[in-house]
């Protein structure tokens, strides 16, 4: 279980999904690691954020625990969709912990979001790799199916046709030296947003633990913020590509972001509630 994660499974306000698929990793593999280890290095952190001034045991979070994998992607993500969609019927917000990037494919189907916001050191919008078309280069791609537009935060990475595709009008591309001052703009913040956080978009000095790093990545703290400025306007969210090839660096920052996606999102609905609130007190 996720540490922190005592909601009542019947009624949380989020739910933690463990997707370990690990098909299609094309270096290191080891992501069907990744949830296991989230959790387990997660249970070193304080339960208080003083940034938002909340406990995390008492945000409402249930962990649901692993859909198990099997070798199939396109099955797996339509499978583990049907899942993201239960929760989201219940009234949660689906936090996913992969598994190879292919997994965020499920949650993004469960929600149909307008725009999905990826950090990822690569474009992943590749047609295939390796001849896989449903390999995890192909993830953002595939989103694209579903979501009118992707914003890829920190991407380093691609091949020639990538960047090509990324000119597109459907594709934003905030490479890492933009990242510090980009805000969500307000046309994304008006409409369904998905958040996909590849652990890679990490400089492989704060998260080794990954199956493609790629250096000159962004900080821990970029990566942050970037989690907090989006997360009050997201859906669900998904952390991905953490594998068991470090001392748990990859797995300890996945875990942070993923409590920072919840403390962000569960500040701004208070604070709506708040308002809404205080305008029926007001009468209005």
């Amino acid at each position: 279980m996720f540490p922190g994660a005592t909601a009542d499974p019947s009624a949380p306000a989020y739910t933690v999904v463990g997707a370990p698929l690990d098909v299609s990793t094309s270096f290191r593999p080891g992501a069907r690691f990744g949830p296991e280890r989230v959790r387990r290095f997660a249970g070193t952190f304080e339960d208080y954020d003083r940034a938002t001034d909340q406990s995390f045991s008492t945000l409402g979070v249930a962990d649901r625990g692993d859909v198990h994998a099997w070798t199939d992607s396109e099955e797996y993500c339509d499978y583990l969709a049907s899942v993201c969609r239960e929760v989201v019927r219940d009234g949660a917000i689906p936090l996913v912990i992969g598994g190879e990037h292919t997994v965020s494919l499920g949650p993004i189907r469960a929600i149909d979001p307008e725009v999905v916001v990826v950090c990822d050191a690569h474009l992943d919008l590749r047609e295939a790799y390796d001849g896989d078309p449903w390999s995890h280069a192909t993830v953002t791609r595939h989103a694209l199916d579903t979501a009118d537009e992707a914003v890829i935060i920190g991407a380093r990475s691609g091949s020639e046709a990538e960047w090509a595709r990324a000119e597109a009008d459907d594709v934003t591309v905030v490479e890492p030296a933009a990242v510090a001052d980009w805000t969500p703009p307000t046309d994304l913040v008006d409409r369904e947003v998905y958040l996909s956080v590849d652990v890679d978009a990490a400089d492989p000095a704060y998260a080794p633990g990954t199956g493609t790093p790629e250096p000159y990545g962004l900080t821990s703290s970029e990566l942050r913020d970037v989690v907090r400025a989006v997360a009050p306007h997201a859906s669900g969210v998904d952390v991905v590509e953490v594998n068991d090839r470090d001392d748990g660096q990859a797995a300890t920052l996945a875990a942070k972001l993923l409590r920072d996606f919840v403390f962000a999102h569960a500040a701004a609905d208070g604070n709506a509630s708040a308002e809404d609130e205080s305008v029926r007190d007001d009468g209005k």
